[in-house]
C-alpha cells in the first residue's frame, strides 16, 4: 500500500464530489471540499443534515457511493482499478485509520480495564510499542486533558465530561495527524461540556488538524476557523467562522443560529 503523503503543500482532508446514500434517501449530496494541515473546521447544520455520516465517511466507518476522500494525498477506503474504486481489505483500512483520530458522542471506552490502560491499548496493540513506552506516552496524554490523578480509576468511575477526556487522550495516544469530534459533548450537562471543550481547546494549540461535528455553538464560535454548514446532505456554507457567525449567507443557516446561537 502506497505510503501516505507528507507534502505540506497538498491538503490534509480533500473530500471530492462525495455521495452516500442509505436506501433511497441521499444523506451526503455531491459534497467536496479541501482542509490544510492544522486548521480547525466546525462542522454544523441542523439534525440529519449529514455531519456524522461525513466524518465517519473521512475515517471509511462509512462507505460511500461516489466521489473520492483523500488524507495527506493517500485515497481512504478504496484502490482505483480502471475507472472503479475498489474497497481495500480490512488491514489495510486499519492501517489508514492509525492517522485518522475518531472521537465519538458515546466515548466508547472499554469498560474492564482502567483509564491508563485505555489509553495503552493502541499504543501497544497497534503501534508495537513496550508497556514501558505505552505507559509514559499514556500518562503523558492524561496529564495533557488534565486526568492524570485518575489513571487507575476505571470508566464507570468517572463523569461523562471525564470520560470524553479519556477518549480524547485514547485517539491522541496513536498519534494521528488528523483528529474527527463527532457531537463531543452533546451527551453531556453543559458544566461537563466545559471539561471537554478545554481538553479541545488544548488540541487546538497543538497544530493537528480538527473536525467538529458539533451543536456546542461556543465550542465553534470560540476558536474554529472555518465553518461548514450542512443541510439534508448538502455543503450549502463553507466560510471563514467569523463571517459565517456575523453575517450567514445562506437562508437555513440564519434560522440555525437564531435557534441555537448563544
Amino acid at each position: 500500500m502506497k505510503p501516505m503523503t507528507t507534502d505540506n503543500n497538498a491538503p490534509t482532508i480533500r473530500v471530492a464530489g462525495v455521495t452516500k446514500h442509505r436506501g433511497t434517501q441521499a444523506v451526503l449530496r455531491d459534497v467536496s471540499f479541501e482542509v490544510p494541515q492544522g486548521q480547525i473546521v466546525a462542522v454544523l447544520g441542523p439534525s440529519g443534515a449529514g455531519k456524522s455520516t461525513l466524518l465517519r465517511c473521512i475515517n471509511h466507518l462509512e462507505t460511500i457511493d461516489g466521489g473520492k476522500i483523500f488524507v495527506q494525498g493517500q485515497l481512504i477506503g478504496y484502490r482505483e482499478q480502471g475507472d472503479v474504486l475498489v474497497e481495500l481489505p480490512d488491514a489495510e483500512i486499519s492501517l489508514q485509520r492509525r492517522r485518522i483520530g475518531m472521537v465519538f458522542q458515546q466515548f466508547n471506552l472499554f469498560r474492564h480495564v482502567t483509564v491508563i490502560e485505555n489509553v495503552m491499548a493502541g499504543p501497544m496493540h497497534v503501534l508495537g510499542q513496550s508497556r514501558t513506552q505505552a505507559t509514559a506516552l499514556a500518562l503523558d496524554l492524561l496529564a495533557r486533558v488534565g486526568l492524570a490523578e485518575k489513571a487507575d480509576a476505571y470508566p464507570n468511575q468517572l463523569s461523562g465530561g471525564q470520560q470524553q477526556r479519556v477518549a480524547i487522550a485514547r485517539a491522541l495516544a496513536l498519534k494521528p495527524s488528523v483528529m474527527l469530534l463527532d457531537e463531543p459533548t452533546s451527551a453531556l450537562d453543559p458544566e461537563l461540556s466545559q471539561e471537554v471543550i478545554a481538553a479541545i481547546r488544548q488540541l487546538a494549540t497543538d497544530g493537528i488538524t480538527l473536525m467538529i461535528a458539533t451543536h456546542e455553538m461556543a465550542l465553534a464560535r470560540d476558536f474554529a476557523e472555518r465553518v461548514l454548514f450542512m443541510v439534508n446532505g448538502e455543503l450549502v456554507e463553507d466560510r471563514p467562522a467569523r463571517a459565517f457567525f456575523d453575517a450567514p449567507q445562506h437562508e437555513r443557516a440564519r434560522q440555525f443560529l437564531a435557534r441555537h446561537g448563544d
